[in-house]
């Protein structure tokens, strides 16, 4: 146990200093949002792998392969499908090249949409961060045998991903990422060969687990279980798609070429790491399914201590410690620079000195750290059920129906105007909401497997997000052409 906790340690000290060091280099916004726009290619393609795998993978996706099997590969599809998609916009974003996505919504939509943009994403990746503290507290309640409990461990790994994300910003986040990047990659496909002979080898799944966990689209999802598995698919994939993280590297992008390429790649480490974890936490799942004393999301990391070589076990818990910061400081980086950038500067202080800002940045991110914090501490001193796949989900939506539609509209339609991306970060926003948490209060008879009607809330708030825009839109006159030369400059 010891040698676990003094290893890890260890790293996150050399982490610390070295973040201590890449400070000194910040001194403009470009430093602290886009890392001075000097990244490569190398450093791109870790730096969006740690960006994207995190607690999200290792914990939420390790609970819904744990509770449905295969059917788990959904929620990683829709990143791989978003990947894809993204790739042919990241030289144009890069060509862009502001700061946040509510720089491309101000500039299609106006100032409002940028205002609700940043709510709604502050929203979202707030709630983003609070499950990597709770993911921190599952590692560290692991590692340790149970002597540091999970609600202990969750604000330990807090206070390390508020004062990494505080002192270096973009700078430190991408340098931070590159040796964790490589430990996530190497640790997951390592572990995969052991977790399998342990479990009994290729046949275990399916002798262990229910039948259910077999198929492609588990009956487990409850009354409607297509509806259910493509839910999370659309989730994932929206987020992807416009979450600010991603876009925020493409900016900090040496060129257009360089986001471009990086992008590819990062779909080659995306597609290998969540796939292997997916078959981590199904066989693991096979190993502990008698042990009822099991926590679903903790499944991964159990398998890291019980069912692999201990330097192979230590690599995987590295990684998961390595996502939960890196996924904790890129979440938690991006609402700070929406409230700097799309509400401070942009609202109340134009004129704002660039060292005023730089400071004012950190102050902000202690202060979303702490919010993100209370998310998770309130309901542990209530007791209440806490599922990080549930935090996710609604994160994932929340973001993907209020700012994804308008935001890829506004990079390639050139139909969609002001009051139609308006309407749809409105639109979207509210009926998630409804649906997620007034209804389950107002008419919990409705209510079917933790879905009003059966329905999951990304249907019905879709609709109404693209709907909106598409309707509005074309209801409203066309564009000035003078609002489409920055995104459109060759035919504006």
């Amino acid at each position: 146990m010891y040698t676990y906790i003094f290893i890890i340690l260890a790293y996150l000290i050399a982490l610390t200093v070295y973040n201590f060091l890449q400070a000194k280099k910040v001194k403009t916004q470009d430093d602290m949002m886009v890392a001075g726009r000097s990244l490569g290619v190398t450093k791109m393609v870790f730096t969006l792998v740690c960006t994207w795998i995190g607690s999200g993978t290792f914990i939420a996706g390790a609970e819904y392969a744990f509770r449905a099997g295969w059917s788990a590969i959904w929620m990683a599809a829709g990143a791989w499908v978003g990947i894809a998609i993204i790739y042919f916009l990241a030289g144009k974003i890069r060509t862009f090249g502001q700061y946040t996505i509510g720089d491309i919504l101000e500039e299609r939509y106006g100032k409002f949409a940028r205002l609700f943009g940043a709510i709604a994403l502050i929203i979202a990746f707030t709630t983003i961060v609070s499950y990597q503290f709770r993911a921190g507290g599952y590692i560290l309640n692991v590692i340790t045998d149970g002597a540091v409990s999970v609600e202990m461990g969750q604000a330990i790994a807090a206070g390390f991903v508020i004062l990494f994300t505080a002192i270096g910003g973009m700078i430190a986040v991408a340098h931070t990422d590159l040796p964790n990047g490589i430990i996530i990659v190497l640790a997951c496909i390592i572990a995969v060969p052991f977790v399998v002979v342990t479990a009994g080898g290729w046949d275990a799944a399916a002798q262990n687990l229910p039948a259910a966990h077999m198929y492609l689209v588990s009956p487990e999802f409850g009354e409607y279980p297509f509806l259910k598995a493509f839910s999370y698919f659309l989730a994932t994939m929206f987020l992807l798609l416009g979450v600010q993280s991603m876009y925020q590297k493409f900016y900090s992008a040496k060129t257009p070429a360089d986001a471009k390429k990086a992008v590819a790649l990062w779909i080659v480490g995306t597609v290998v790491v969540e796939t292997v974890v997916i078959i981590i936490a199904i066989y693991a799942a096979s190993y502990f399914w008698e042990d009822k004393t099991m926590d679903p999301a903790a499944v991964v990391l159990h398998a890291a201590r019980n069912m692999v070589p201990a330097p192979v076990g230590l690599l995987l818990l590295a990684a998961a410690v390595v996502v939960v910061i890196s996924t904790g400081m890129n979440y938690l980086l991006s609402p700070s620079t929406n409230i700097i950038r799309d509400i401070y500067q942009r609202f109340m202080k134009p004129d704002a000195s660039q060292e005023s800002m730089v400071a004012l940045q950190k102050v902000f991110i202690v202060v979303l750290g702490l919010i993100a914090f209370l998310m998770i501490f309130i309901p542990t001193v209530m007791d209440l059920e806490i599922s990080v796949l549930k935090y996710a989900y609604f994160a994932y939506t929340m973001y993907g129906v209020a700012i994804t539609p308008a935001l890829l509209a506004a990079l390639v339609w050139k139909r969609a105007t002001k009051q139609g991306g308006l309407a749809s970060i409105v639109g979207g926003a509210s009926i998630a909401i409804l649906f997620d948490f007034v209804i389950p209060y107002i008419a919990p008879d409705v209510m079917i497997g933790g879905d009003a009607w059966g329905i999951p809330s990304i249907y019905p708030a879709l609709v109404a997000s693209i709907g909106l825009l598409v309707a509005v839109s074309l209801l409203t006159p066309k564009p000035d052409p003078s609002v489409l030369a920055k995104l459109f400059p060759e035919k504006a």
